[in-house]
């Protein structure tokens, strides 16, 4: 065992001592020694249920015969950082926990990991520890968040919330309406009911085969939740037995079976930042146009929210992931899991319980999956859009400029009125280093949403999306404008044209203007000059990359 490093042999016994010192007894000192990474955090709902968890990881590792050690890493809620100084962190803070684990399990040898997380950065921060590290390892993801309710209405916090701000201002909710529906839209402890990122990284973290079937979409407050945590760790201690690391699990083709699942799902565009990111911690490149290859051949079966009717209770409740599994049976790559059983053999004993909330193929919602992958002059090494939460009639979309330098400064205009029909946002200098940290720009396309006006305005931007936002908005332009991308150039009153079903995203101006504004233009001064910020925005890559960081 890896941890014979620090508990065996003459030269050991102050490690012995120390390790006496934690109350371990000799018997125990004989087990695997297993991490249990914990997220848990007072001040992030997704997390605050993961106390009862822990016990449950802990009574599963130490019934299989090993013997756990819990240590915590931070998170950051993205809804409670978004639309202020706090969502530069957000990003950002995906490698920090990177790297601290892989300090913390690396410097005492630990055997193994079970990895307890739930919410938006955490789960591919600790993904892309695990295949770094690459010690045996699963993953527990601790379950969606129940619907709200309000006036027999379901609530989720992105649709509910962050849209109520825009229908306020239009004055469609009362004072009161609005106080009601903000103690109501998040009832308890979960992750945001939509497929937001959170969810869909627990999804995909189940379809690549890290976390046990039903994990993903078992909700926060059941019993089935504490079982799975429960089993998972008995199965960590099982995984070192068998010396079944990581990138046994995380090859090539299980990425592209997560890809698969995350488009027939219409998840997060923030996956097109996670997956590149975690395969490139297990030493595999997944270009971003991958995911368009596969979203071209890949229906949307599942109307979810933001863009659709259903929350994450109704998919746990039509069969979860397996049941996805099943509907692409033929389209899968049969890889093992951490669990055990291949994906074919998940596929094959799965029921979809529910027709319409899991559609059969030849009844998709949309003939393509959720992720489309523009390209254009305008962004020469690609941009993003969740093009499943867009309307048939916004798929194409030609607009005027409307240019603005941060979030903050749009959103002072979207709030004050300033933006009308055939307007086409631009907000730039928030991508990964120019931001920096590639904010989230959830609060402007949510406030557009809620003022009536995702049929008639889009949003392109260099930052990014929450996996809430809906309608047309292309984020992850790239090379962004703070490295001298075309989006730098762009000014106000110029013809956008957005081409969703063409992947196409272009500025209707010519190549000698664009030469002219490029001989005068300038990169701004960094936003932030010190700090960890400042440091994550000198290492930075660009957000086709997955906004990895160099390591060069």
């Amino acid at each position: 065992m890896k941890s014979d490093k620090i508990k065996k042999g003459i030269e050991r016994v102050p490690h012995r001592a120390l390790l006496f010192a934690t109350g371990i007894t000799r018997r125990g000192m004989e087990k695997p020694f297993i991490a249990l990474i914990s997220s848990f955090a007072d001040i992030i709902p997704g997390h605050t249920g993961m106390r009862d968890l822990e016990r449950a990881i802990e009574n599963g590792i130490h019934s299989a015969g090993g013997h756990p050690f819990i240590f915590g890493v931070p998170g950051i809620c993205d809804g409670i950082a978004m639309g202020h100084f706090g969502m530069h962190y957000s990003l950002p803070s995906r490698d920090l926990i990177a790297d601290m684990i892989e300090s913390v399990v690396l410097a005492h040898s630990l055997d193994g990991m079970v990895l307890l997380t739930n919410c938006d950065k955490i789960t591919p921060g600790m993904l892309m520890a695990a295949a770094r590290v690459n010690i045996p390892s699963i993953v527990v993801t601790a379950g969606p968040m129940l619907s709200g309710r309000y006036e027999k209405r379901r609530l989720s916090l992105v649709n509910d919330t962050f849209e109520a701000i825009g229908q306020y201002k239009k004055g469609c909710l009362t004072d009161d309406q609005l106080s009601d529906i903000e103690i109501s839209a998040c009832p308890g402890p979960g992750s945001c009911q939509g497929l937001y990122t959170a969810n869909t990284m627990a999804c995909v973290t189940e379809a690549i085969g890290m976390s046990l079937e039903g994990s993903a979409t078992a909700l926060a407050v059941s019993s089935k939740k504490r079982r799975i945590a429960y089993e998972s760790g008995a199965r960590a201690v099982e995984l070192v037995r068998k010396d079944i690391k990581p990138r046994d699990i995380m090859k090539q083709e299980a990425f592209i079976n997560g890809i698969r699942i995350d488009m027939a799902l219409g998840g997060s565009s923030n996956t097109t930042l996670h997956i590149p990111a975690i395969a490139n911690e297990a030493g595999i490149q997944i270009p971003l146009e991958l995911f368009d290859e596969i979203s071209r051949k890949t229906p949307h079966i599942t109307d979810m929210l933001p863009g659709g009717r259903y929350y994450m209770e109704d998919l746990e409740f039509a069969g979860g992931i397996p049941a996805i599994l099943s509907r692409f049976r033929s389209e899968l790559i049969d890889m093992p899991t951490v669990g055990g059983r291949s994906m074919f053999e998940i596929a094959d004993s799965a029921k979809v319980l529910d027709d319409e909330i899991i559609r059969p193929l030849d009844r998709a919602i949309h003939k393509e999956g959720g992720i489309a992958v523009l390209k254009g002059n305008l962004a020469p090494d690609g941009s993003v859009v969740k093009q499943t939460a867009v309307s048939d009639n916004m798929t194409r979309f030609e607009g005027r400029a409307r240019v603005f330098d941060s979030e903050e400064a749009a959103m002072s205009a979207i709030l004050a009125g300033g933006i009308r029909a055939g307007d086409l946002v631009v907000i730039r200098y928030e991508g990964p280093k120019g931001g920096p940290g590639m904010r989230e720009m959830l609060s402007p396309t949510a406030t557009i949403a809620g003022m009536g006006l995702s049929e008639s305005v889009a949003l392109i931007t260099d930052g990014r999306f929450s996996g809430g936002t809906r309608g047309p908005c292309v984020g992850h332009i790239s090379p962004e404008a703070m490295e001298g991308g075309p989006l730098a150039i762009v000014a106000e009153g110029d013809l956008i044209r957005i081409d969703i079903p063409g992947r196409k995203l272009e500025l209707k101006i010519n190549e000698s203007e664009i030469k002219k504004r490029f001989a005068t233009w300038k990169p701004p001064e960094p936003k932030i000059k010190s700090g960890y910020l400042s440091r994550y925005a000198r290492m930075v890559r660009s957000a086709n990359t997955g906004a990895i960081l160099k390591t060069d």
